[in-house]
């Protein structure tokens, strides 16, 4: 049997007129060399999708609609990023070991043997619309390179043709929302904690942190630098006229699959207004302790402190080392229908179910203390302070522990010793802090191994007992790093877990802390009563495999 021409088929399916194909052969014989399919599609005498459907039958082979199929994460990263995107080719199901593969030239067998050689599957060809495959690539890996030049050049473009009038502004509004977008959108796809728009003389800077590292994007040009800057202040519910005094705002960002909220920090620098938005996304946060990264005898013991009726528990480090998903964690635990649970906050991060959550509110005279003095006639079982930052904050959450609250809170110090030491120096009684305190948690966050590139490896031994290894402990151990691949964008690692040192409070340490003892002599006296180090257990995720000697060095200082 003869096979049907496309035109023929697309006006059986009443996608299209006699009249407009013969139009459409009329173009290529007077030198068009597109197909007909194409000369159809930019006459909208039919839809790209249309036209896919109409080659799957031309052809006997299937047509995938992926506007409404939701293609499974296993199944797209069986096929690399940059082969998907070069080739317009898109995976769609996996049945046994063959792999169904939509394309928008299914006749193309060079394609299909590279694909075949580098999944090691069988592969079966299906028909899509090119527009489709795109749109499903862009949904799962965000914008190529190449689209996001041809954004900022169309952005550019119209901005430097329109002018002024009013239509123009509003073309200009509706690309500069739709950048914006997109910046945020690829940013939660690739999994960064915080964006960073920096402008710079001569461009505006975008960055992503993933994992802890600054990564930079593609940068946008000087002259977008205004509209990009003016359009997150006003989602973010800042003033737009000021732009001298740094700014704090919030906003809520509705994403294809979800919505996230944004904490946003504007603040005037010699080039212009730098923002940073922290992704304050609920649906990734850990609310398990199992997850958090805790050595199997550190979890037991930090889960029967927790249980305590009263006392303060601590949690330090820096900036991002992440104290407040270790504490929601906690809270989630300790969150039943018998106890009351109380937070004071600044700001509130997420919102979580069952917990009375308070935000400080500086401008209306609500700080940590007033806000504790008030939690303190709500009758909690369990307080959460946000930071302790002075010594009226640090007494009232002291005070509060003494008369049956159990109080959780952070401190801004670089190991678990340290904390003894900053509560007495900022004013504290050494007696109450000895007393109080029943447990310090010091943590950073450790990049893990990507599971994808996995590869065994030997350290330089220098490496090695940099973080206190003992060569008895490395012989004939096997040590695992990733070596880069499309999966961990090429650094190796892939997600944070955290890296901890708890030092529980006994009558050796309570008796330093009255004395005032340094920090250091707590610390050694903290070791010889088991507590194990930052730099100890970096070591024992690294023997285990979950991350590499470089990694540990650079999250946990070197003991004495």
């Amino acid at each position: 049997m003869a096979r049907k021409f496309l035109g023929e088929i697309l006006v059986e399916m009443e996608c299209c007129t006699d009249t407009e194909v013969n139009a459409a052969l009329k173009k290529q014989m007077e030198g068009d060399k597109r197909l007909i399919g194409e000369i159809l599609a930019e006459m909208e005498a039919c839809s790209p999708e249309d036209v896919a459907r109409a080659l799957a039958e031309q052809f006997d082979m299937r047509f995938y609609d992926l506007d409404t199929i939701d293609i499974p994460k296993q199944v797209m990263d069986l096929i690399p990023q940059p082969v998907a995107r070069e080739k317009k080719v898109c995976p769609v199901m996996l049945n046994g070991k063959t792999l169904a593969v939509a394309m928008a030239n299914p006749l193309d067998l060079e394609v299909v043997d590279t694909l075949r050689f580098s999944t090691s599957l069988a592969i079966e060809v299906a028909m899509a619309s090119e527009r489709q495959i795109l749109a499903a690539l862009e949904k799962y890996w965000g914008l190529s390179e190449n689209k996001v030049e041809q954004m900022l050049g169309e952005l550019t473009e119209d901005i430097a043709v329109r002018g002024n009038d009013d239509d123009g502004e509003k073309g200009d509004d509706a690309l500069i929302i739709k950048f914006v977008q997109q910046i945020i959108q690829n940013a939660d796809h690739n999994r960064a904690s915080d964006i960073h728009i920096e402008p710079m003389s001569d461009h505006l800077r975008i960055r992503y942190r993933i994992d802890g590292i600054c990564f930079t994007m593609d940068p946008a040009p000087k002259r977008l630098q205004g509209p990009v800057i003016q359009r997150l202040k006003i989602m973010a519910d800042m003033l737009i006229e000021e732009k001298r005094k740094p700014q704090d705002g919030r906003m809520k960002v509705k994403l294809p699959s979800k919505k996230i909220d944004l904490r946003v920090s504007c603040l005037p620098s010699v080039h212009g207004e730098s923002i940073v938005m922290r992704i304050l996304d609920s649906e990734t946060l850990k609310l398990s302790l199992d997850d958090m990264g805790f050595d199997p005898g550190d979890l037991k013991s930090f889960t029967s402190l927790i249980k305590r009726p009263n006392g303060i528990i601590l949690v330090t480090g820096p900036t991002g080392s992440g104290k407040t998903t270790t504490l929601y964690a906690t809270l989630h635990t300790l969150n039943t229908i018998d106890r009351k649970i109380i937070t004071a906050e600044d700001p509130v991060e997420y919102h979580l179910n069952g917990i009375n959550q308070c935000e400080v509110r500086s401008k209306i005279g609500l700080d940590f203390p007033r806000i504790l003095r008030a939690m303190l006639r709500q009758a909690p079982n369990v307080i959460l302070v946000g930071e302790i930052r002075d010594a009226e904050t640090a007494n009232i959450a002291i005070q509060a522990s003494l008369t049956g609250h159990l109080v959780f809170s952070t401190l801004h110090t670089n190991d678990a010793p340290s904390a003894v030491t900053r509560l007495i120096d900022m004013g504290v009684q050494p007696f109450l802090v000895a007393t109080s305190i029943q447990a310090v948690v010091a943590q950073r966050l450790l990049r893990m191994n990507c599971p994808k590139c996995l590869e065994a490896y030997h350290p330089d031994p220098a490496h090695m007992i940099a973080i206190g290894l003992k060569p008895e402990q490395y012989k004939d151990r096997t040590f695992m790093r990733g070596k880069g691949c499309d999966h961990c964008k090429g650094s190796g690692y892939r997600g944070r877990k955290g890296l901890f040192e708890m030092m529980v409070m006994n009558k050796q340490l309570r008796d330093l802390a009255f004395q005032k003892a340094s920090s250091t002599d707590i610390r050694r006296a903290a070791i010889a009563n088991g507590m194990n180090t930052l730099s100890m257990d970096g070591a024992r995720k690294a023997l285990q495999g979950m991350t590499t000697c470089d990694e540990v060095m650079r999250m946990s200082r070197i003991d004495d």
